[in-house]
């Protein structure tokens, strides 16, 4: 194999057994990897199914499998086979971590439950990600949509009078990938200091519930049921997109010290003296009022020219952009948006790491592999007693794993 690079981030030397598919695990998995952790991506024959989610595709691959498996080695194991099997639980037994969401109890039968692999590997970090816990919902499919839907998100997206609308990509599946690579995290800095390894739980309820933040706090904390509001917020006004000479602008007044600014700027200076429109509360309790006003303010100059202007003043604004023009504003700000991972023919180009590092930043030596590209060698790794990791330049595997 041609990849023989000690990685440079914080998470290098830690092996990671990935025996997720799709996206919630995926995610997480290449959080870890673009940190220096070893991801080896396990698959059944039939690989994962997002391979086969298309189009869009790029050199006839789908590129929304592209998205979340760079930094990953594919090796094919068949669990039904006793091969397969034995070389899972081999893998599981030298991995600092191991991330699956099968259906709850669906690895039991394999011998890769968690108390299974405890058995062999006490250190084993080992996160669950499923629908809806392993209780009462266990028998609930893990689906995004279907949590968006009985989350009650759902009932909180789309205009007031129209029906309720799934969001535009499966926010649910990237928070609780989010989640879990930070229950790993905690629980490695607890592995550090006791040696101890443990079992983290995720759910897709769970972390939808938690991320809606105001919104289920307003139904736990004050008794009160959202609703649906299309573009408007049910705390702050304004706080949406508004019509201007051209087009619209996503204005927002998130206190009352930028709301004066707003109406200074839009030449409607007596608003902000108003007493209906004093605080942030009087202008939410009032804003069917209130937008008809800034809307006749904003009809004088188009969009382009009122974000210059308010942006000067302070007041936080912004056009509605396409994806493409997102990630070109990325671009021009320089945040660099796209990293290509892997070198040469084989680079692909994907969506950049969200955080940088001083120290130890991400890295992208890997293109997201082919089914089982990996395969022959990891197998081999794995029938042969425990010693140095192959594709690391015969490097010793970091983490505490018998």
């Amino acid at each position: 194999m041609a990849e023989l690079d000690t990685r440079p981030g914080p998470l290098d030397g830690l092996l990671v057994a990935d025996f997720s598919r799709v996206l919630a695990g995926p995610y997480c998995t290449m959080l870890l990897a673009d940190l220096g952790a070893d991801v080896i991506k396990v698959e059944s024959p039939g690989g994962d199914d997002t391979r086969g989610w298309v189009p869009p595709t790029r050199d006839g691959v789908a590129t929304y499998y592209l998205a979340i498996n760079r930094n990953k080695r594919s090796v094919v194991l068949d669990l039904r086979d006793p091969a397969g099997r034995a070389a899972a639980a081999e893998l599981a037994r030298r991995a600092d971590i191991m991330v699956q969401n099968f259906k709850p109890g669906g690895l039991v039968r394999y011998g890769l439950d968690y108390d299974a692999v405890r058995a062999a590997n006490p250190a084993i970090i080992y996160a669950s990600i499923t629908g809806f816990g392993t209780t009462g919902g266990a028998h609930l499919p893990g689906y995004d949509l279907m949590a968006q839907a009985v989350s009650g998100l759902m009932s909180l997206t789309g205009e007031a009078d129209g029906p309720p609308q799934r969001a535009g990509i499966s926010v649910i599946d990237v928070m609780t990938g989010l989640h879990t690579a930070i229950a790993i995290l905690a629980a490695l800095h607890h592995r550090s200091a006791t040696g101890e390894g443990q079992h983290v739980e995720s759910t897709l309820l769970g972390s939808a519930l938690s991320g809606m933040v105001n919104q289920t706090s307003a139904y736990v904390a004050g008794g009160v049921v959202p609703f649906r509001m299309g573009n408007s917020h049910p705390s702050l006004t304004p706080y949406e997109p508004l019509p201007t000479a051209d087009g619209e602008l996503i204005v927002t007044a998130g206190n009352d010290r930028q709301f004066r600014r707003l109406c200074e700027v839009i030449a409607a200076p007596q608003l902000a003296d108003d007493p209906r429109f004093a605080t942030t509360g009087d202008r939410t309790a009032h804003r069917a009022q209130l937008r008809p006003l800034l809307v006749e303010a904003l009809a004088a100059r188009p969009s382009a020219e009122w974000f210059d202007l308010l942006i000067a003043a302070g007041v936080p604004c912004g056009p509605i952009n396409t994806v493409d023009a997102g990630v070109e504003l990325a671009r021009g700000i320089g945040l660099r948006p796209v990293a290509t991972a892997g070198e040469g023919a084989d680079g692909v180009p994907t969506v950049r790491h969200p955080v940088d590092f001083s120290a130890t930043p991400p890295s992208y030596p890997l293109p997201p592999p082919a089914l089982d590209q990996h395969g022959d060698q990891i197998r081999a790794w794995l029938a042969a007693p425990t010693g140095p990791v192959p594709w690391r330049g015969g490097a010793e595997q970091r983490g505490t794993s018998p």
